[in-house]
């Protein structure tokens, strides 16, 4: 894929993985991108930050009907199409499910899966009409091995690693690329009330090695390495060894994730 005059849209792209994706694609010559953001200032910045690059900024929800349909109209007047859509945007609120808020259980669903889903189903008739297209959608390692804490999050992030796998089997027939990646616990802002016990991945690592993984036809971009590959592998063939991890760990996530959230 020749990724010089893709237009680029990115859900969440002002910081965090999103912002790194950002960087990473200009370093390889894109310079066509819609950002999406729920702030003013940070998509602001971009501008100031990246001068030579055309942006079409905009500021929205993407867990609200209205605003996904006016970022679309955007993308289409001001961009004149789109060839990629990276839908990065998440949130999360850790805790044990009696304690974690009705609001932010629906927040969670609303942003991570249902605002995902209505964005590419409303971008679609943009992504069709590329003759080299993509999708990507950042999932979580969560998503592959739910544990104690994360059942909203790691819910909704499951729930992006089934829509991507439909989605590639529904529109098999458009040359559109759809991959998924799952990060672990990465350094952004995202992560700023999380208790961590190890040291957190790079988010310029993270869009870096999706982004080669993207140009190499890659479906899934998994990070943690081998073990996790192999604790995957486990989770589906044999789920009571990860119970077991799990219980292991359990009081050291019940007191890491009391003050995770990010909403």
């Amino acid at each position: 894929m020749d990724l010089i005059d893709k237009k680029i849209v990115i859900t969440g792209g002002s910081a965090g993985i999103g912002k790194s994706f950002l960087k990473e694609l200009i370093k390889r010559g894109a310079n066509n991108f819609a950002i999406i953001g729920r702030s003013e200032k940070p998509l602001e910045k971009l501008t100031q930050e990246f001068p030579d690059v055309n942006f079409v900024l905009i500021q929205g929800d993407v867990s609200a009907l209205r605003d996904i349909e006016r970022i679309v109209l955007m993308v289409e007047k001001h961009l004149g199409g789109a060839d990629v859509l990276i839908n990065n945007a998440g949130v999360v609120s850790a805790g044990g499910l009696e304690d974690i808020s009705d609001e932010d259980i629906i927040n969670q669903i609303n942003i991570n899966l249902t605002g995902l889903i209505l964005l590419t189903k409303k971008m679609m008739p943009l992504l069709k009409e590329s003759k080299e297209g993509a999708i990507i959608n950042v999932s979580s390692g969560l998503g592959y091995i739910a544990m104690p804490f994360y059942s909203v999050y790691a819910a909704t992030k499951a729930g992006v690693r089934q829509f991507s796998d439909a989605l590639r089997r529904e529109f098999h027939m458009y040359p559109l690329h759809i991959m998924t990646v799952y990060p672990t616990a990465t350094d952004t802002p995202m992560m700023k009330n999380a208790d961590m016990d190890k040291e957190m991945d790079d988010p310029d690592m993270v869009a870096k090695e999706s982004i080669d993984g993207l140009l190499n036809g890659e479906l899934n971009v998994v990070f943690g390495g081998e073990q996790r590959e192999k604790d995957i592998k486990t989770n589906f063939e044999e789920p009571l060894k990860i119970d077991e991890k799990a219980k292991a760990a359990y009081d050291n996530l019940k007191q890491r994730t009391k003050k995770h959230r990010a909403m």
